[in-house]
C-alpha cells in the first residue's frame, strides 16, 4: 500500500510540475527546461538505480563495479528524487538501509520545499 502511495506521489509531482509550466503557472523566469531537467534526471536516477541493483544481483557470482551510493543520494538531491523513490520502491533497491533513505527524504524534502519557494515567493 505505501509503495503504491510513493510511486504515485512521484508521478503526480512530475505531472504537477508539467501542468504548472503548461498553464503559465510557474514564474516568468522560470523556462520549459525545469520540468525537462526534473523528468530527464529522474529517469536517469531510475535507470542508475535498475543498473546498481543488476550489479548487486551479479555481485554475489562475481565481483562487479556498483554504483556509490553518494552517487546515486546526489542525483537525488539535483532533483532525480521522482525516478529514485520510485526505483526504490519498485525495484526494492536501496530500501532497508535506514541512513540511505534518511539522505533520500532530506533531499526530497530539499527540493520540494525548493519548488514550492519558486512557486510562493
Amino acid at each position: 500500500m505505501i509503495k503504491k502511495i510513493l510511486i504515485t506521489l512521484s508521478l503526480l509531482y512530475l505531472v504537477a510540475i508539467w501542468l504548472a509550466y503548461l498553464v503559465q503557472y510557474l514564474p516568468v523566469y522560470i523556462p520549459i527546461y525545469v520540468p525537462s531537467y526534473i523528468s530527464v534526471l529522474s529517469a536517469i536516477t531510475f535507470l542508475m538505480y535498475a543498473w546498481d541493483k543488476r550489479q548487486a544481483k551479479q555481485s554475489t557470482h562475481k565481483k562487479v563495479n556498483r554504483t556509490p551510493e553518494k552517487t546515486l543520494q546526489l542525483l537525488s538531491l539535483f532533483g532525480g528524487w521522482p525516478g529514485a523513490l520510485i526505483a526504490q520502491q519498485w525495484l526494492r533497491h536501496k530500501s532497508q538501509k535506514r541512513r540511505f533513505i534518511v539522505a533520500l527524504w532530506l533531499c526530497i524534502v530539499v527540493n520540494v520545499v525548493g519548488i514550492l519557494s519558486l512557486f510562493f515567493w
